[in-house]
């Protein structure tokens, strides 16, 4: 699906996978994320190639996004802050470089990647 807007001299027009990455470029810079995680899907969804793996899941539904984020943080970060982090960067990020209104972001601890030294304790 994308995202259709009117200008005064034609129209715009903002895929899903713009977004996705643009949610994916602010979720890099955020202290406290490991990296994104792959999403778990059935075999129908596979199948169907839904983008259910996918780690960002983007649904327009008119001109309001809503976005799924499935992340693995860092040991030593207070997981709260962290997705409260990525919630409010995610939806400013989005807002400002595409003009698309987000109304959730939502975000799924999917692990925690642990320092080599705590898995030698």
């Amino acid at each position: 699906m994308e995202q259709n807007k009117t200008l005064t001299s034609g129209s715009l027009k903002i895929s899903e996978d713009v977004i996705s990455t643009v949610a994916k470029l602010t979720i890099n810079e955020i202290n406290g994320v490991h990296s994104l995680a792959p999403s778990s899907a059935s075999v129908m969804e596979i199948v169907a190639k839904t983008g259910a793996t996918k780690s960002i899941k983007i649904d327009l539904n008119g001109d309001v996004a809503q976005i799924d984020i499935s992340v693995i943080l860092k040991s030593g970060h207070k997981i709260k802050d962290v997705a409260e982090r990525i919630q409010t960067a995610v939806k400013d990020a989005v807002q400002n470089m595409t003009g698309v209104a987000v109304s959730k972001v939502n975000i799924y601890v999917a692990g925690v990647k642990f320092d080599e030294q705590l898995k030698q304790d």
